[in-house]
């Protein structure tokens, strides 16, 4: 018996790996919309940047615009790995087709409580789905999860924190605290998909504009990674958020554990880390979290090619 694919939202800042993870969404998930929120870029140019790619798909999905800044800090973006509009290194057109609103919170809030068993994929700061959870709290029980992307053992924006979780820490620890099912795709899985050369060579191999499109901004996205690096530690730019989206969709590829992840907000040298309970002692707490470990990443990067096969026209 074939299974229903996964009814989700995914929630991004686009960002060149969030548009790999809306190519994969569409591709094998059904999509009741896309959320954007600030983050990798200012909100007007993540949500801009999710019109784009919604185009170059040509996919009858709703986009609704989020939060502009996380709920207690000022806000911050990665221009430095993403460019200044967020999805720098191709010649992108502009929107065509318009936002369909302009909260997202109301909107995730809506569907939560319309649609039976949806996932919520945040691949960016959590701030939206903290605002839901705080604004509606009986949809934590009416969801199916949370699949996200975000922390790990080791961090990328400081030594110990991963930039989604570090970007809003504060809306990460009520995601990590609502009480149902929650998988984490952190940076220990995601930087074992790498966009290395010879695998951007085969998308741009690939016919139609959205290849072209993509093998453009992975080339830039991998560029920034390696200069960013030690030599020879990266051959290619991690490609995170897709893999939030496969657990999903093909939970085969990982391996995963259970374990409690807490979220610090207050360390000087840790705010944002997230820390996962790893000790061999009865006496740990009780896992609140999937945490993904590893991925067949062959498989994975198949399955990203098929997609943008499947929309490259």
């Amino acid at each position: 018996m074939t299974l229903a694919p996964p009814r989700l939202v995914l929630d991004c800042d686009p960002g060149h790996d969030d548009a790999v993870a809306i190519v994969v969404a569409a591709r094998y998930a059904d999509v009741a919309g896309i959320t954007t929120v600030a983050g990798n870029a200012p909100l007007d140019r993540t949500t801009h940047n999710a019109l784009v790619v919604r185009d170059l798909l040509g996919i009858d999905v709703p986009v609704h615009a989020g939060s502009s800044r996380p709920l207690l800090r000022e806000p911050h973006s990665a221009a430095f790995v993403h460019g200044e509009s967020g999805l720098d290194g191709a010649d992108l057109p502009a929107p065509t087709t318009p936002l369909d609103g302009d909260d997202a919170i109301g909107f995730i809030v809506d569907t939560c409580r319309s649609v039976d068993d949806v996932w919520l994929v945040p691949v960016g700061p959590l701030t939206n789905i903290a605002l839901a959870l705080r604004a509606a709290p009986d949809i934590a029980g009416r969801i199916a999860g949370i699949s996200l992307m975000g922390g790990g053992t080791f961090g990328n924006r400081t030594p110990t924190a991963e930039f989604n979780v570090w970007a809003d820490p504060e809306a990460a620890a009520i995601v990590f605290g609502y009480g149902g099912p929650l998988v984490m795709a952190g940076l220990d899985v995601t930087h074992q998909l790498q966009a290395t050369p010879e695998r951007i060579a085969e998308i741009d191999a690939l016919p139609g504009v959205l290849a072209g499109v993509l093998a453009d901004l992975l080339r830039f996205f991998s560029d920034n990674y390696r200069t960013r690096h030690d030599p020879g530690s990266m051959r290619g730019a991690a490609v995170h958020d897709p893999l939030a989206v496969l657990a999903l969709t093909h939970p085969e590829l990982f391996g995963r554990m259970p374990r409690h992840v807490s979220i610090e907000t207050r360390g000087e040298h840790t705010r944002g880390m997230t820390v996962i309970d790893q000790r061999a002692i009865t006496a740990r707490a009780e896992p609140n979290c999937d945490v993904l470990t590893t991925v067949d990443d062959d498989r994975a990067f198949a399955l990203l090619l098929d997609a943008i096969a499947h929309f490259s026209r």
